[in-house]
């Protein structure tokens, strides 16, 4: 028998054979007909039957490994998963479980720990030591309860140093449980207090004479550094919040030597994870690593937070809900440290070696090679090459690090009844002075890409000013890019554009759509969340604040001045106080809390960052909302903000084939994504489109999504793709200010049906 002419032909064709084939080859851990664990019908909340699968495969993976995943969408009850495998592994025996979440996460962790596990005691980690002079609110370890749907530290007071210092013959746990009592302890760290330890400096010197007088040399070998290809390293260089160091070759074997240190003049504190790493070995049994996604990079102190958490426990479960941002490298740190040995045996090195290797195997690399002619025409060519990574991921990186790791799980698995999910990308055309006046700058900064190819400093400047002119066209000010000069030996500024200065009191065609729609939601009694990525020096936020209060829009703007553990609680503060309408970064609240009051969001900017966009985009779309959520994009027409958000929509196509969603478009899209930078910088410069407007390809996304429209729905306004399905309110997510009865559970007979299948 020939092969069909088309690979799709043949594998509808043989599809069903495909498909026993896979079944046989890869049996599930755990599959929908089987029988769960008894443990979970002692559970205070049931588990939806999606729920119920991705538990008892995550406990499976836990008998046969150290690590499992839960890789779940925003919404889908990854808390409620995890500590519901935490509790089914221990069987009833006395365990402690420590969690590691974002700020934002931690009372939303003890509630609803109180609320599901059967005589859970709950421990925070405010600080490592009980007293800290001239510190406020609480330090030390400090046991919480559940009053009037409220979180009170209440019950037992200590920190991590006295919990060493007890510590008997055996191990500090077996103390604690005669201390403390039997049963499940929960300890729970936020993560930002987690990995907050020293401050640094850095470690340098400057030689005084000789051939390299005035360069930074490395006091451990006496050389100078070099960075780049001829730029020697100076002190002006270390104005830069980076740290440098040097890998110093020997006879023996290859030293590293940091060039920064403990700075001993400032805060002398010790990072609580690193404590419980070192000092506190055998004390948890399980730990627990929320929005892991965000301990990608490599030397980071999140990411080492995480190495630490892995190391200090016996069995360890990450949860994230956007894995991946588009690229292969984006789980190479990941996989590292929470599974080390799998990594070394499938022949990778921690580092930028074992990352280019991880890369060529998995990823999608381009190498760019540029020939430049010398001067003399008797010289050889000038030939560099830049290998760049582009958004993409070989289906062999799922089958061999995913697969048999984590447990997949979407909003369509969880429950029958959603509510209607649009997404809609908004262009406006700009007014015309400020039409004018953005062509002048593109003209300019297409100029000086062109003069400064390659230039880093000048693509990001101008680039970032592009996004940001069309939404403030005032007191910007010169731009400035830099670039080495090989005769003064420093970095010199020159000048990239002057923008124009257009009327700050003048209200502009996007700022008037989004008024128009804010007031159409609130008129609808729908609550809106809008999104701006520029909150710092060149901040648009207060100037949105400013013209929704000019038109008679009650609005409140969240910021970094209100912790991350206090932002739920001043959403609900804003709520009662009359506010509907809510302005934010999107970092602020991009992962963890639950707007159900804001069905509407408007993404007035949106930045580059795919992991953000997808985390703060289903802040609203949630087990419990009743109401239809929209999303709208604004852009102006004609801009690189609709180049960006193209470009963004392109890498989250790739971003989901690593979770569990492959379809043919999504894999053929691979070989046509860069950094957005990158791809903004070439489409400007050489005037060329990819071909697809920024709509159509955010509807071929929400296609591809596997969601469907439901037939008895009435079809929305004309251009969005509608995401409408049956929905079920699950006990799993909380709205603002109510509780579930702990004492209370569930008879078989309220498990909810009609469950879509997980596998």
């Amino acid at each position: 028998m020939e092969l069909p002419d088309s690979i799709s032909d043949y594998l509808r064709e043989f599809s069903t054979e495909l498909s026993d084939q896979i079944l046989t080859s890869f049996p599930p851990l755990h599959g929908p007909n089987d029988v769960p664990s008894p443990v979970l019908g002692t559970l205070y909340r049931q588990a939806f039957k999606a729920q119920e699968v991705a538990i008892m495969g995550t406990l499976r993976r836990l008998e046969r490994a150290r690590t499992a995943a839960i890789i779940g969408e925003m919404g889908t009850g990854k808390t409620f998963m995890a500590m519901s495998a935490v509790h089914c592994e221990a069987a009833g025996r006395p365990y402690a479980c420590l969690v590691v979440a974002p700020g934002t996460l931690v009372e939303k962790w003890s509630r609803e720990l109180l609320q599901t596990i059967p005589g859970a005691r709950v421990y925070m980690i405010d600080s490592l030591r009980s007293q800290r002079p001239g510190m406020a609110g609480p330090q030390g370890v400090n046991e919480v309860r559940l009053r009037n749907g409220r979180i009170v530290r209440d019950g037992v007071h200590t920190s991590l140093t006295d919990m060493r210092l007890r510590r008997d013959h055996k191990s500090p746990w077996h103390r604690w449980i005669a201390e403390h009592g039997k049963g499940a302890h929960f300890f729970i760290l936020g993560r930002d207090k987690g990995k907050l330890g020293h401050f640094w400096r850095h470690s340098f010197n400057i030689a005084r004479c000789g051939p390299h007088s005035g360069v930074v040399v490395n006091p451990d070998s006496g050389r100078p550094m070099i960075i780049d290809e001829d730029h020697r390293l100076l002190q002006s260089d270390f104005d830069r919040k980076e740290r440098f160091s040097e890998v110093l070759n020997s006879d023996r074997r290859a030293l590293y030597s940091p060039l920064w240190q403990a700075d001993e003049t400032k805060i002398r504190r010790y990072a609580p994870i690193e404590f419980v790493g070192r000092f506190l070995l055998g004390f948890f049994r399980y730990g627990i690593a929320d929005e892991v996604h965000e301990a990608k990079a490599a030397d980071t102190a999140q990411g080492n937070a995480l190495g630490k958490l892995a190391a200090a426990v016996d069995k360890l479960i990450v949860l994230t809900g956007t894995l991946t941002g588009g690229v292969a490298s984006d789980v190479f740190h990941i996989l590292f440290r929470i599974d080390a040995h799998r990594m070394v045996t499938q022949g990778y090195e921690y580092g930028d070696a074992g990352l280019r290797g991880f890369s060529q195997t998995y990823g999608v690399l381009e190498t760019i090679t540029t020939i430049e002619a010398e001067d003399n025409a008797c010289s050889k060519a000038r030939v560099t090459r830049q290998v760049k990574q582009k958004p993409g991921a070989s289906p062999l990186l799922f089958g061999r690090f995913l697969m048999d790791l984590a447990a997949f799980v979407s909003l369509e698995d969880i429950s029958a009844q959603l509510p209607p999910y649009t997404e809609e990308v908004v262009t406006v055309p700009m007014d015309e002075e400020l039409a004018k006046a953005y062509k002048g700058l593109e003209e300019d900064i297409t100029e000086a890409l062109r003069e400064h190819r390659g230039n880093s400093s000048v693509a990001s400047t101008a680039l970032n000013i592009l996004l940001l002119y069309p939404d403030r066209p005032f007191n910007i000010g010169p731009l400035y890019g830099s670039e080495y000069d090989p005769e003064t030996r420093r970095r010199e500024r020159f000048l990239i554009a002057t923008p124009a200065d257009l009327d700050e009191d003048f209200l502009y065609a996007k700022e008037r759509k989004l008024i128009e729609i804010v007031q159409e939601e609130l008129k609808n009694n729908r609550g809106v969340q809008i999104y701006a990525t520029y909150t710092q020096k060149r901040d648009v936020t207060h100037r949105l604040l400013h013209i929704l209060e000019r038109a008679g829009i009650r609005s409140a703007i969240l910021t970094t001045d209100t912790p991350p553990e206090q932002r739920e609680a001043w959403y609900e503060r804003k709520l009662k106080a009359g506010v509907h309408v809510f302005i934010s970064h999107p970092r602020l609240i991009q992962v963890g809390l639950d707007l159900l009051c804001a069905p509407a969001i408007i993404w007035y900017q949106t930045g580059y960052s795919t992991f953000t966009l997808r985390q703060a985009s289903r802040r609203s779309w949630r087990i419990g909302q009743k109401r239809p959520v929209s999303v709208r994009f604004l852009c102006y027409d004609q801009t690189a903000q609709v180049g960006c958000l193209r470009l963004m929509g392109k890498k989250l196509l790739v971003s989901m084939a690593l979770e569990g969603k492959f379809v043919d478009s999504e894999l053929q899209s691979m070989d046509e994504g860069d950094d957005v930078l990158t791809l903004l910088a070439r489409e400007l410069v050489m005037n060329r489109g990819v071909g697809e407007s920024a709509d159509a390809v955010w509807r071929q996304l929400r296609a591809q999504s596997g969601v469907v429209h439901r037939a008895d729905e009435p079809e929305p306004m004309a251009e969005p793709v509608p995401v409408a399905l049956p929905r079920r309110q699950s006990s799993s997510d909380l709205v603002f200010g109510q509780t579930i009865n702990p004492e209370r559970k569930r008879s078989p007979a309220q498990t909810p049906v009609e469950q879509l299948e997980l596998f």
